[in-house]
C-alpha cells in the first residue's frame, strides 16, 4: 500500500506540473494586462503602464516569470512560501488564505450534508423502488438537479431570507397559514409512505393534526422568537438517535451495543450538567474542540466496555451517538441564544457577504451570525448536490442488490438490516467513492456562481478576478489549491477502494 501511495503521489506531482505550466500560458495569453491602463485619459497614464509593467515583468520571458513562480511555490516546503502580487500589489498568499478559508467554510458543510442525506436517500429509495417514496425523491432529484443555480440563489435569497426577515418580526402564523402547511405537509408525507388507502388517510390524518397543534403550541409560546429546547430534548433526541443508530449498525437485538447507545446518551446529558457553566460563561472554538474530542473518547470507552463479543460494533455505535449528542448540546445552547441574538440582529437571515460588518454579539451570538451567513449558500449548494448523490446511490444499490451474493445473503437467513448494511451497501459504496472525492475537489473551485450571488470572496472570485486582470498569480494560486485538493481526494479514494474491498488491495 505504501509504494501504491508514493507511486501515486509522483504520478499526481507530474501531472501538476505539466498542467500548471499550461494554465499559465494559457492565461498570460489570455488578453492584455494593460488594456485599462491604455484606455485611460489619466495624465499619468504612461507611468502607470510602466509601474504595472515592472510589477508583472511584462518584459521578461514568459518562462522566466514561471519559473520563479515555480521557486516560490518550492519554497512553500521550506517555510518561505511566495505566490506572487496582484495587478495591485496585494500579496497573492494572503488572498489566497483568505479565500480558501470562506470557500472551505462554505463548501464543507454543504457536502458534508449532502453525503449523508443523499445517500440515505438513495438506499431509501433502492429498498423502496416504485413506492411512492421512490417517485416522490426521484422526481425532486431531478427538479433540484436542473434547476439554474443562479435562478435557485434569488428564489432562497427572497423567500428564506428576506420574507422570513420580515415574518421573524412578529413570529406568529396565522391561522389560515397554519392550516395550508398542515394539509400540504400530510398531502406530502401520505404521498411518501404510500400504503393502501386506509393507512394513507390515517398518515395524513394524523400528521395533520400533529402539525396543527404543533404550530398552534408554538404561537402561544411565542416559540420562533424565544425558542426552547433544554435538557429533557437533548436527552429524548439524544436517546433516539442511539436507537437509530444501533438498529442500523449492529440491530437492536444486539443488547450490548444498544444498552451501550443508552449509556452514552445519558453520560452525555449528565455532562452537559456539569460543563453548562463553563459553555455559557467562558466559551472558545479551543474549548469546544477539546469537549468533543473528550467525548468522543468517552463515548468510544463506554462502548468498548459494554461491548463483549461486539465490542467494534458497540464502539462505533457509541461514537456516532456521541457526536450526535455533542452536536445537539451545542445546538441546545444556540437555540438558547436566539432571543438575545435578535435583539442585537433583527432581521437574522442574511443575502449577502460572509459576516456582519462591526457585529457586536459574544460568543455564542458571533456563532448564531456565522451560521446565518452561510445559511442560504449552504442550502443551495447541498440541494444540488444531494440530487446527484441520491440518483448514484440508487442506482448502485440496485445494481448491487441484484447481485447473487445479496440472494445468497438473504437465502441463508440473514436479516434484512445485514443484508443491505453489511453485503449490498458496502459493495455500492466503491463507485459513490469516486463521486464523493471529485466533487469536493470540484466545489471548492467551481463554486464562482454561489459565491457571487451571496457575495462570498472565496477561491471563485480570486480566480475570476485574476482572469479579468490578465494576472497570472491569483489564477495559479487558484489552481494550486483546486488541483492539490484534486490529487488528495483522488487518493483518498483510491485508499477508501482498498478498505472498502479487500480484493483491491492485491
Amino acid at each position: 500500500m505504501l509504494k501504491f501511495i508514493l507511486r501515486r503521489i509522483g504520478a499526481s506531482a507530474l501531472v501538476l506540473l505539466g498542467a500548471s505550466l499550461l494554465v499559465y500560458v494559457l492565461t498570460i495569453n489570455s488578453g492584455d494586462p494593460l488594456k485599462d491602463l491604455r484606455e485611460s485619459n489619466v495624465q499619468n497614464k504612461q507611468q502607470l503602464i510602466d509601474q504595472r509593467t515592472a510589477l508583472l515583468r511584462l518584459d521578461d520571458p514568459w518562462y522566466e516569470r514561471y519559473w520563479d513562480w515555480l521557486r516560490g511555490v518550492g519554497g512553500c516546503f521550506t517555510g518561505n512560501c511566495d505566490l506572487g502580487v496582484t495587478v495591485n500589489g496585494v500579496d497573492v498568499l494572503g488572498l489566497t488564505q483568505q479565500a480558501a478559508s470562506s470557500t472551505l467554510r462554505l463548501v464543507t458543510v454543504a457536502t458534508l450534508l449532502a453525503i449523508v442525506v443523499g445517500i440515505s436517500l438513495g438506499i431509501l429509495t433502492a429498498i423502496r423502488q416504485y413506492s411512492g417514496f421512490d417517485y416522490s425523491i426521484t422526481f425532486s432529484a431531478f427538479l433540484f438537479f436542473s434547476l439554474p443555480v443562479f435562478w435557485a440563489a434569488t428564489l432562497l435569497k427572497e423567500y428564506a431570507a428576506i420574507q422570513y426577515n420580515n415574518w421573524i418580526a412578529d413570529g406568529h402564523y396565522a391561522p389560515l397559514t397554519i392550516v395550508i402547511v398542515a394539509v400540504v405537509a400530510a398531502f406530502l408525507l401520505q404521498a411518501v409512505l404510500g400504503g393502501t388507502r386506509k393507512r394513507r388517510l390515517l398518515t395524513a390524518a394524523a400528521v395533520f393534526a400533529f402539525v396543527m397543534i404543533t404550530l398552534f403550541v408554538f404561537n402561544a409560546l411565542n416559540w420562533w422568537r424565544e425558542p426552547m429546547f433544554g435538557i429533557g430534548g437533548v436527552l429524548v433526541v439524544s436517546v433516539a438517535a442511539g436507537v437509530l443508530v444501533t438498529s442500523l449498525v449492529a440491530g437492536v437485538r444486539n443488547r450490548r451495543a444498544l444498552y451501550a447507545a443508552l449509556t452514552t446518551s445519558a453520560v452525555g446529558t449528565i455532562s452537559y450538567l456539569a460543563f453548562a457553566p463553563l459553555l455559557v460563561n467562558s466559551p472558545s472554538w479551543l474549548l469546544l474542540a477539546g469537549l468533543f474530542v473528550l467525548a468522543i473518547v468517552v463515548s468510544v470507552g463506554i462502548g468498548a466496555a459494554w461491548g463483549g463479543y461486539a465490542r467494534k460494533q458497540s464502539m462505533l455505535v457509541t461514537g456516532i451517538t456521541g457526536v450526535i449528542t455533542s452536536l445537539l448540546v451545542v445546538a441546545d445552547i444556540l437555540i438558547a441564544h436566539w432571543s438575545s441574538f435578535l435583539g442585537i440582529k433583527s432581521r437574522p437571515i442574511s443575502t449577502i457577504g460572509s459576516q456582519t460588518p462591526n457585529f457586536t454579539g459574544e460568543f455564542w451570538e458571533q456563532v448564531l451570525d456565522m451560521g446565518t451567513q452561510i445559511l442560504l449558500p449552504t442550502v443551495l449548494l447541498t440541494l444540488v448536490s444531494v440530487a446527484s448523490y441520491s440518483r448514484y446511490t440508487r442506482s448502485s444499490m440496485l445494481e448491487t442488490l441484484n447481485q447473487d451474493y445479496v440472494r445468497t445473503g438473504r437465502s441463508k437467513g440473514l436479516s434484512e438490516r445485514e443484508v443491505i448494511v453489511k453485503h449490498a451497501f458496502r459493495n455500492a459504496l466503491i463507485p459513490i467513492t469516486t463521486i464523493i472525492a471529485f466533487d469536493f475537489a470540484g466545489i471548492i473551485g467551481g463554486a464562482i456562481i454561489t459565491e457571487q450571488v451571496f457575495g462570498w470572496k472565496g477561491m471563485g472570485a480570486l480566480f475570476q478576478d485574476g482572469l479579468n486582470a490578465v494576472d497570472p498569480a491569483p489564477v495559479m494560486a487558484f489552481f494550486l489549491v483546486t488541483g492539490i485538493a484534486a490529487v488528495l481526494m483522488n487518493l483518498l479514494a483510491d485508499i477508501a477502494y482498498a478498505a472498502l474491498d479487500p480484493r483491491i488491495r492485491r
